[in-house]
């Protein structure tokens, strides 16, 4: 697979240098069949019209308008709804729109890196979680993995998804887990939108507005626009086309003319990649394919805004209906989806023509069959799997290079920011959850600056105030060590244990526990999503319940050793699994070694042989530490140190 142009740069151009209403969808990708707005709060609905035109938007009952601006974008603003449904909303414009199957109740956005978007599908008793996953209140969304160098307007995606069996596999097991203990306590609808990205670093998720004043990062982000305003305006991949695939030649692109006699074209079933299509020519196939095929319009439907779904394409495609562009997508991950504009669809036969660049590996659409079909106004979508021809335009061994775009590197600040939140502006949630950190261990002591102004970002970008913000600390990983050290591991769990502290309306999910010695992504994703809905059923929603484990207040010397209470008792303390490990403690020296630990009532005892005198204590201050203290509510206690400041502490400050 080449990597492209940062993804959705063209539509950066588009929309943020001169915005174009026709290339953009009437109704936001965010509002779907089958969605869950948030209940209570104000509920803006947005999309592109022509400037000036009115938009009216109707759901349960109440109304909305709003009038495009300049650029196209119109806003319409609904009241607050209570929990329900299901509902309808339609929006009419010079298009009109029914959505059907609408719930409002509590909306969660759930974000990160891999262990976040880890799938039901690969963790703990899959099978078990699939089969019993019939919960018609619960709905999902995923955003595409795109990046983007400036901020996106919208973004392609399959919509929102009943959460039932079928659709539950591929999604975040920590968001589901933890939507479901909500769903399962509160009884109103739950939204989730999984907006994550394996190993990728924080400030990849934060805007430019929010990086700038931390200077960290300013370099990168200032390289990253000359490299976009570089890219932009190039013309070198069509010209390369022109010159050396058949089915572009003379910049006329033949071959995607309405009139091509295509019948000598073999047949080829879709969706597959063509390199396991089993034709022989394209088994290590590298270059330019196309595709055409016939479309069978009813006259009710012709001349009708419709909107072309092709699922996702590896690598890059260019979309031609009756000879007009309709569209092109670099990126062999995103999933396309073109707006028809009204007046070329005609009654009766109409040809639609693809051409495809794979320059490395698979190769053609490689998304599910169902996101391949053509939406028709008022009439049931069309299926595009069957009748495609295809015909080789140009190999890549017998033609210069393809010319490299820009890059689509995930780890760069803002991109994905840019890409996979700013499209979701400002759409009601109640809250987010957040399980990241893992690329950026080996900078503990920038995070704790970084993950605030992360979290004050998304709060300013939404625009509804402090919303809940719930983290997942960091999993034990890796070998146990013999003697206790340092570990940017443990700096940074206290980095995400202070920026929840710290933070209005944060908590923290600890997860030191449940993680494997060799395997960066723990599987059991069900306690990581019932830790988080506890913190959010207590801090959220006002539950009694105990949502923390012990965290450390203070620590007083006392007959040659250490005694330590601890805060969230949760019934009192106990020691998993036998004796209780994990502490170490220093003298004077800072040389740390393992304490002797009991449980005296509400408090611990630490004490050695080694260190008469101690002046400091540490707990589970490893990658992979002996994590024994917890409490009676059976939740581990927040790990800590008390050797930030000189001598001891009486809890953080």
């Amino acid at each position: 697979m080449i990597q492209p142009i940062f993804r959705g740069l063209s539509l950066a151009v588009m929309f943020a240098l001169s915005p174009c209403y026709a290339d953009a969808p009437f109704l936001s990708p965010m509002f779907s069949e089958n969605m869950v707005l948030q209940r209570d709060q104000p509920g803006a609905v947005w999309g592109w019209a022509k400037p000036g035109e009115k938009v009216a938007v109707t759901l349960a009952g109440q109304s909305a308008s709003a009038v495009a601006a300049a650029d196209g974008k119109w806003r319409a603003q609904l009241p607050p709804l209570p929990a329900g449904g299901p509902h309808v909303m339609t929006v009419k414009g010079h298009e009109e729109r029914t959505l059907n199957n609408i719930l409002i109740g509590d909306v969660w956005l759930c974000s990160g890196q891999s262990n976040m978007g880890f799938t039901v599908g690969a963790s703990n008793r899959a099978a078990e979680e699939i089969a019993a996953a019939n919960f018609p209140e619960i709905r999902l969304l995923k955003i595409p993995n795109t990046t983007a160098a400036v901020p996106q307007p919208t973004f392609d995606g399959a919509g929102w998804k009943v959460c039932t069996p079928q659709s539950v596999g591929g999604f975040s097991a920590v968001g589901y887990f933890f939507g479901r203990k909500l769903h399962q306590d509160l009884k109103v609808p739950i939204g989730l939108i999984n907006s994550s990205w394996g190993g990728t670093i924080a400030e990849a998720w934060t805007s430019r507005q929010a990086l700038a004043p931390l200077k960290d990062f300013n370099q990168a982000m200032e390289d990253l626009e000359s490299r976009a305003k570089a890219a932009a305006p190039s013309e070198a991949p069509e010209q390369w086309y022109v010159t050396h695939d058949a089915g572009s030649a003379e910049g006329k692109a033949p071959w995607a003319a309405a009139d091509l006699d295509d019948s000598a074209w073999p047949m080829m079933n879709q969706p597959q990649e063509w390199s396991a299509s089993g034709v022989a020519e394209l088994a290590n196939f590298d270059g330019v394919v196309w595709f055409r095929r016939s479309l069978e319009i009813p006259a009710d439907a012709a001349g009708k805004v419709a909107r072309l779904h092709l699922g996702a394409i590896d690598d890059e495609d260019t979309v031609w209906l009756n000879g007009t562009r309709i569209g092109a997508t670099e990126g062999f991950a995103k999933s396309r989806v073109y707006r028809i504009p009204a007046g070329l669809l005609k009654p009766g036969a109409n040809t639609l023509a693809v051409r495809v660049l794979d320059a490395s590996y698979g190769g053609g659409f490689s998304g599910p069959a169902d996101q391949m079909k053509l939406e028709l106004a008022g009439i049931k979508p069309l299926p595009l799997t069957a009748g495609w021809h295809y015909h080789i335009g140009a190999d890549l061994k017998k033609t210069a290079a393809f010319p490299k775009r820009v890059g689509d590197n995930p780890n760069v600040p803002t991109v994905l920011y840019n890409a996979m939140i700013s499209p979701l502006l400002p759409f009601g949630i109640k809250g987010a959850i957040w399980y990241q950190g893992e690329s950026n261990a080996a900078r503990a002591a920038q995070y704790r600056k970084l993950l605030p102004a992360l979290i004050g970002d998304w709060r300013k970008q939404f625009g509804q105030g402090d919303f809940p913000f719930y983290i997942v600390q960091l999993a034990n990983f890796t070998n146990k060590r013999p003697d206790p050290g340092d570990s940017d591991w443990a700096e940074l769990r206290e980095a995400q244990a202070l920026t929840a502290k710290n933070t209005p309306n944060c908590g923290l999910a600890v997860a030191i526990d449940i993680g494997a010695a060799n395997d960066i992504h723990p599987k059991n994703k069900q306690e990581v999503g019932r830790r988080l809905a506890l913190e959010a059923l207590a801090k959220t929603y006002g539950k009694d319940v105990v949502s923390s484990g012990p965290v450390f207040k203070a620590a007083k010397r006392e007959d040659g050793g250490l005694r330590l209470s601890f805060d969230h008792l949760g019934g009192g303390l106990s020691a998993r699994g036998g004796a209780l490990k994990g502490f170490a403690i220093a003298g004077e020296d800072k040389k740390f070694v393992w304490a002797d630990a009991k449980i005296e009532g509400e408090t611990v005892s630490v004490s050695s042989p080694q260190v008469p005198a101690p002046v400091a204590v540490r707990y589970a201050w490893e990658h992979n530490p002996d994590a024994t203290l917890f409490n009676q509510a059976g939740l581990p206690a927040v790990p800590f140190r008390s050797d930030d400041w000189p001598g001891l502490t009486e809890g953080r400050k």
